[in-house]
């Protein structure tokens, strides 16, 4: 049952209830409720996933299936999030998911939810920070006149990479500080974004053409398909909220705190991102001129069409910081995962992905991880631009809707299917479920979430006293 049936939990309590699920509590519990919401908002991030994603429904679907796909695809990550939160207000811990499906499912649910859900949390580290890189591309293109190859794209992502390490190393109150000025940076800039290109051009398009207008250029003839792999626009940036039970441990009143940044951090987003989308796609000038933009970033060209060269330039760099405060927050989540699931002594070379800084009480070697492992994801992109863009009522609803979305994610984008236009998330998502298959029998007798029979009788007496 959830800890919130029977009201809010004591915040002392939190330390007690992590011991009960068999860990000793290890992390700096220096992060609030505020704190908590914020680093799932800035997960989501909509100025990364919206922005960076953008040109891809421009021509898989166009505006209509952006508009109408991110109203859908919301509501059903909300009903997706409620049913995470509930269980999350049970089981706090920093291995969130694969915890949970260890506790409801058994070892192997938890044992493959863990890999998977770790494939993602890299994967997403990659796709935020290279999405980072392409628009500060952009930028050094109005201003200098850059020419952003994939090779200096690469460049700018491995800095950006180095710089979220050295941020997450600090310890999680500076992470909390950037996640709480994130939320009000995001929600600011989508506000004097949307309000400039609203303002600022003489040309706007029409409404008709901002809610029904499709347009297909994905080589497929299917209407539904085309719709269909539309809805990753939303679907991609509508991820990474559980960034909050990652964090749990490190949160006062996690039980609480955990649970309602989840769902807070669906609903403020889905809202704030279908204004900017909407901004967006209004001001559009030439549509087939954004698509084709010499920046690689059609958000860019917008900017540039409705605002000028300064004004294009001056909100680009809003949106550019507003992703770099989302993949240093999405380092943070990775690095809680890397952390929990080496305690359980899931991954190879457990020991030391576990280890835990004595001053910062932050996980080193797990951050490393993170980054470098979210680099080799991403040097697919090198020579493939599509690699880039793969990597009870409503208990049921959240499961059948998250069956729908992994297929989606692993379906071909454009036709004809070749070795530049291959969805990689297909292989990455095989890569790592043969992996974890063939790791399970060499570590299955090692790796296990605790139960208080874990401890000792001296431990647990010492536990019964308050004392572990």
């Amino acid at each position: 049952m959830s800890r919130t049936s029977n009201g809010p939990s004591k915040p002392h309590d939190e330390e007690q209830r992590l011991r009960e699920l068999g860990y000793r509590p290890v992390l700096a519990r220096r992060m609030g409720g505020f704190g908590n919401f914020a680093i799932s908002f800035s997960v989501i991030s909509i100025l990364s996933g919206c922005m960076t994603l953008y040109g891809f429904g421009l021509g898989a679907g166009g505006p209509a299936v952006m508009l109408w796909g991110w109203a859908g695809v919301g509501l059903f990550v909300l009903c997706v999030g409620l049913a995470l939160a509930e269980v999350t207000s049970a089981y706090p811990t920093s291995g969130a998911l694969y915890y949970m499906a260890d506790r409801l499912g058994g070892r192997r649910w938890g044992w493959y939810t863990g890999w998977l859900n770790l494939l993602g949390l890299l994967g997403a580290i990659a796709g935020i920070d290279y999405g980072a890189a392409l628009f500060t591309g952009a930028f050094m293109n109005l201003q200098w006149g850059f020419e952003p190859t994939p090779e200096k794209t690469m460049l700018i992502f491995v800095v950006i990479l180095l710089l979220h390490a050295v941020l997450n190393l600090f310890g999680v109150r500076l992470v909390s500080l950037l996640n709480s000025i994130s939320v009000w940076w995001h929600l600011a800039g989508v506000a004097l974004i949307v309000g400039a290109l609203a303002i600022v051009p003489d040309h706007h398009q029409s409404p008709s053409f901002v809610f029904t207008e499709f347009v297909n250029d994905t080589g497929w003839s299917s209407p539904l398909y085309v719709a269909a792999i539309g809805l990753l626009l939303a679907q991609y940036t509508f991820s990474g909220y559980d960034a909050s039970a990652h964090l749990s441990e490190e949160t006062s009143n996690a039980s609480v705190s955990a649970a309602r940044g989840i769902v807070r951090s669906i609903w403020v987003s889905w809202i704030a991102g279908f204004v900017l989308l909407m901004g967006l796609t209004f001001a559009i000038q030439d549509y087939d001129a954004t698509r084709a933009t010499d920046t690689g970033v059609p958000p860019a060209q917008i900017l540039l069409d409705g605002l000028g060269t300064d004004g294009a330039s001056a909100l680009l760099v809003v949106v550019i910081v507003a992703q770099l405060f989302c993949g240093n927050a999405e380092v943070a989540a990775a690095s809680r995962m890397v952390f929990a699931f080496s305690r359980d002594g899931a991954l190879p070379g457990s020991e030391l992905w576990r280890k835990v800084s004595a001053r910062t009480q932050t996980p080193v070697a797990a951050v490393w991880l993170s980054v470098v492992v979210a680099c080799l994801l991403a040097l697919p992109s090198l020579y493939s631009a599509t690699a880039y863009g793969a990597s009870r009522p409503i208990g049921w609803t959240a499961v059948i809707w998250v069956a729908f979305v992994t297929v989606l994610f692993c379906l071909p984008q454009s036709s004809p299917v070749t070795v530049d236009t291959m969805n990689y998330a297909s292989v990455a998502l095989a890569v790592v479920l043969i992996l974890a298959t063939v790791w399970w029998y060499a570590a299955r007798r090692s790796y296990g979430t605790p139960t208080t029979a874990a401890y000792s009788d001296q431990e647990q007496a010492e536990l019964a006293e308050g004392i572990v």
